[in-house]
Order: structure tokens, then C-alpha cells, then sequence
């Protein structure tokens, strides 16, 4: 199969790619200097030949916010940064399951229970634990949803527990490259990072492993994040995106906005497609907040085939009924491989959601107040 432009460099990658060679350094960094528009197209074919044209939707909950130890300078639930987050211990496992129920209806395929800590230690705290296991388990039997877990650094003991209740992928992002990680974060290691990936994937369970865009990395970071991932192994790749939160010390260093452009976004996820062609390439937190509401389709036509849907850790998302009008306007279907929603009542929701805001704008408008006079 010969995929041909007038671009020589993306032509032998996609060729090779296509082929079932790996590409390498070099040629990410050959291809994340490539012209965006003829990149994304053929990121797409790449995609459309490995994939379904389906994207593949999550969703996930903060299960444990705030109070980390860790000092992670991009994280709102840091004890080190004064953000103002509402935080709370570990949610009632019958709390989680709503919320995986709320996910199921909003056509999410996977569900992720995300705690903020540096691990949740089945040793040091026992009761936690249990209530972790009992939340996979309800979740587990009582959705249609593939259960996915964030729970920090693991022990192999533990690692072989949460897989054999039926872990589907574990999460633990890399975040940068090992380059730049000691600027972002010195209580641990990249080492450490990889090391609990190694261990989740010695007990069985799938890789989902991503990073953060914006923190002021550079290209070359992108890609050697990039290449780490090709070493690990992963089968889920999410595309974060700063969004600065106040306290937190990228906000004070990038004066609350991002540190790259959407088409150098577009650009790092169409490479990211060339690197990991049959892994999903995940978009997920800060897209709504750096990309326009016309510019959140252009990923998707650079080969990314995956999306967080829902709210995440510490702000708001937008309605899955808009994620799915975002997929419709790539040319792209949900995927309904593990659960089988129904579209137009996400639709239907996220209409009646917009109508009640609507409704209440107007309400407060017409409130009476000490500077208006009751008609």
C-alpha cells in the first residue's frame, strides 16, 4: 500500500509504518517538523488504516481529590499549592458507581477511578483498599463499562489483585519527557513512573499512559515522551493539555495559559499517531480550555481516535452531547464495542442540560435586587 504526497518524509513514514516498522527518534523528530496540514492528513490515513473510525470515549472520577504529597507543579490536589480545590477522602464505593452509571448513560466504553496520592497501599491503609476492590467490583457487575484504575504507584502484590478483579487498562501517566520531568516534578522520578508501569503490566493489565502538552517543553520533548511510551508498551495514549490552575506554580510561570499553539497541539498528536499507530490516541484533559469550539475537530482528523469525556479531576468538561457532535464533525462514530448507548438521548440530555441554563440565566437576570426595581 503506497500512501504518496509531495512531502518525502511523511511518505516513507507512512509507508514504513503501514510496512509494520517502528518508527524512532529521528523520525519523530523529522516528522514534528513537517508542514501541520500535510502531517494530520496523513495521520488520518494511518489511523483509518490500523483503526475502525470509531473513537473510543472514557470517562473517570476523582475518587480521592486533594491533600497529594507529591509535588507535581501542573496538580490543583498538591498539599504543596494553595488552589482552593474541595477536597475529600476516598468516595463511598456506592458514590462511584453512580457515577459509572451516569458514565454508562453518556456512552462511555471505560470508566477510570482516579485517587490523588502517591499510592493507595493496600498495607498502610487496609480499610481504604477494601473499599477500592468493593468500587470495582459494583462497577465491575452492576455496568456494561470496562473498569480502568489510577491509583497510583503499585506493588506487584497489589498490581496482581486489581487484575484479577478485572482491571481493564491502569493509568499512570509519564507526563513529559525524562528530559524535562525534574522540572515539573521533584518528589519522584520518571523512573518511578515507568517502574509502576512495569509492574501493572506484569500482572496483565493494559497500559494507559500519557502526558501533559503546554508545560514548556519543548518539540523534542513531545517526541522523546513519545518514545518512552514505544518502550513501555501501551495501548491507550492520552493527550493532556495545561490548563493552569491558580496556586499551582505552571499557572504562575506560563501567566495562566498554556505554552503551545493548536497547530503545534495538532501537529504532536498526528506524530503521536505515526509512533503508536494501533494504540488509541486518547484526547483528554484542557482541550475544551486551548482549543476554540470549531477547533476541537482538528485532532481528530490528525489521528487521535479516543477522548475523555465528562468532567475530569479539578474542572469542568464540556457535555457528552458535544463530544459526540465533535466526533460527528470529524466524519467519525462513537465506538459501542463494550457499551452500546444510545446517541440521540445523550443528545437529548445535554439539549434539556442547556435549555435549564438557559432557564436560570434568565432567572437570575430577572431576580430582584437592590439596584433594580419588581416590574
Amino acid at each position: 500500500m503506497v500512501y504518496e504526497t509531495k512531502n518525502r518524509v511523511i511518505d516513507d513514514a507512512v509507508s514504513r509504518v503501514l510496512d509494520g516498522d517502528s518508527l524512532d527518534r529521528t523520525d519523530g523528530l523529522a516528522l514534528i517538523a513537517q508542514p501541520v496540514d500535510e502531517l494530520a492528513a496523513a495521520a488520518d490515513y494511518v489511523r483509518a488504516q490500523f483503526g475502525d473510525d470509531t473513537v473510543d470515549a472514557c470517562s473517570i472520577v476523582n475518587a480521592k481529590a486533594g491533600n497529594c504529597a507529591e509535588d507535581c507543579g501542573f496538580c490543583a490536589q498538591s498539599v504543596h499549592f494553595d488552589t482552593g480545590i474541595d477536597t475529600h477522602g476516598f468516595l463511598e464505593p456506592e458514590a462511584i458507581l453512580e457515577a459509572a452509571k451516569r458514565a454508562e448513560r453518556d456512552g462511555a466504553q471505560r470508566f477510570g477511578i482516579v485517587v490523588a496520592e502517591k499510592g493507595v497501599s493496600r498495607e498502610k491503609r487496609p480499610d481504604e483498599w477494601q473499599d477500592v476492590i468493593r468500587a470495582i467490583r459494583l462497577v465491575r457487575d452492576e455496568t456494561d463499562v470496562a473498569v480502568d484504575a489510577s491509583l497510583g504507584i503499585l506493588t506487584q502484590e497489589e498490581a496482581t489483585i486489581l487484575a484479577d478483579e478485572g482491571i481493564n487498562h491502569y493509568n499512570h501517566n509519564i507526563e513529559t519527557s525524562p528530559r524535562f520531568f525534574p522540572e515539573i516534578v521533584e518528589t519522584h522520578s520518571f523512573e518511578d513512573r515507568v517502574k509502576t508501569l512495569e509492574v501493572a503490566k506484569k500482572a496483565g493489565m493494559d497500559l494507559c499512559a500519557g502526558v501533559i502538552l503546554g508545560m514548556g517543553e519543548t518539540p523534542t520533548d513531545r517526541v522523546e515522551a513519545a518514545i518512552a511510551l514505544q518502550d513501555i508498551g501501551i495501548s491507550s495514549l492520552p493527550v493532556n493539555v495545561l490548563n493552569p490552575v491558580s496556586g499551582t506554580p505552571l499557572a504562575d510561570q506560563l501567566d495562566g495559559s498554556a505554552d503551545i499553539s493548536t497547530p503545534e497541539l495538532v501537529k504532536t498528536v498526528a506524530v503521536y499517531r505515526l509512533l503508536h499507530p494501533e494504540a488509541r490516541v486518547r484526547l483528554t484533559g484542557g482541550r475544551e480550555a486551548n482549543l476554540e469550539p470549531d477547533e476541537q475537530h482538528l485532532p481528530l482528523e490528525a489521528g487521535a481516535d479516543g477522548i475523555l469525556t465528562g468532567d475530569y479531576l479539578t474542572t469542568d468538561g464540556q457535555s457528552p452531547g458535544t463530544d459526540l457532535e465533535i466526533i460527528e464533525r470529524a466524519g467519525l462514530k462513537p465506538n459501542m464495542d463494550v457499551n452500546e448507548f444510545d446517541p440521540d438521548a445523550v443528545h437529548e440530555r445535554a439539549d434539556d442540560s442547556a435549555r435549564e441554563r438557559d432557564r436560570s440565566g434568565i432567572d437570575a437576570a430577572t431576580e430582584p435586587n437592590e439596584t433594580t426595581d419588581p416590574l
